[in-house]
């Protein structure tokens, strides 16, 4: 199979456009991210991790929110292809690169290939979570946001378990963060905005009634639920409810990649 069979149509935003705008497409599409053009031309690609990066720095800590723009928060984190491309291909550039692919053809951008297009290609994935879930980062529901952010950045994760009393009581994600700095900042005059902005804690902005897999769930169970709710990843529970493992789609290409490797080896 090739890229070509399974690339999607991408979402654009133009550079000069603001953040909260970008954030608007990406809730419209129910995507995390955007490619980033200046007429025709493919200047990047904006995330919601990015976004949630810019918002938190000190330099625009006092900005608000209609002031930032796109451009500010747009990085590299693409490949380009070519149509023919292999998916086996696609993987592995997936899984060494990261980010995205686009796919083109003299330069005219004819789709992407994104972690949910390879995943949705995925034939039946043999194994069980526990074969593929790393070691689980969480946090609680009293922790600050401000420090929840800071994890996700420097572990280049997108979600966090939120764990209160040895169980699972919700999950924040790089999204939730984002929407909750940018709303921050767009309810709270610019003056006070660096001091308040510590006092937003993960119990306000979690999300409630995680889905869950156990160990022993198949991998392609994992992939099915992770696709049907269009999430970026699921906890990962032992037999007796304690977390043990977070599985995310880049861990499940990882995988489908190290299978292609020792197909090929």
């Amino acid at each position: 199979m090739k890229v070509k069979n399974i690339m999607n149509e991408p979402i654009s935003v133009h550079k000069s456009d603001t953040l909260s705008h970008a954030m608007d497409l990406m809730d419209k599409h129910d995507t995390r991210r955007l490619l980033v053009i200046n007429g025709s031309e493919l200047m990047g690609v904006i995330t919601m991790r990015s976004i949630a990066q810019k918002l938190g720095t000190w330099k625009t800590s006092n900005l608000p929110a209609s002031s930032l723009h796109v451009a500010a928060a747009t990085t590299d984190l693409f490949t380009k292809v070519l149509p023919d491309t292999s998916t086996d291909d696609a993987i592995a550039l997936m899984d060494s690169k990261g980010g995205i692919l686009v796919v083109t053809d003299n330069s005219n951008i004819l789709g992407w290939v994104t972690p949910h297009e390879i995943l949705k290609s995925a034939k039946a994935v043999k194994g069980y979570a526990a074969e593929i879930m790393k070691d689980p980062i969480s946090v609680s529901p009293g922790d600050r946001v401000s420090h929840a952010r800071r994890i996700l950045l420097d572990n280049d994760i997108g979600r966090l378990p939120v764990v209160e009393n040895g169980d699972v009581v919700g999950i924040i994600t790089e999204r939730d963060v984002a929407k909750a700095m940018m709303n921050f900042r767009a309810l709270v005059p610019d003056n006070q905005q660096d001091g308040r902005i510590r006092n937003i804690i993960v119990g306000d902005i979690m999300t409630r009634n995680v889905k869950v897999v156990r160990t022993n769930t198949l991998i392609s169970e994992v992939i099915s639920l992770i696709l049907n709710e269009n999430i970026g990843g699921v906890p990962v529970l032992n037999l007796n409810d304690e977390l043990v493992g977070v599985i995310s789609r880049r861990g499940i290409i990882r995988h489908l990649a190290l299978i292609n490797s020792s197909k090929k080896g």
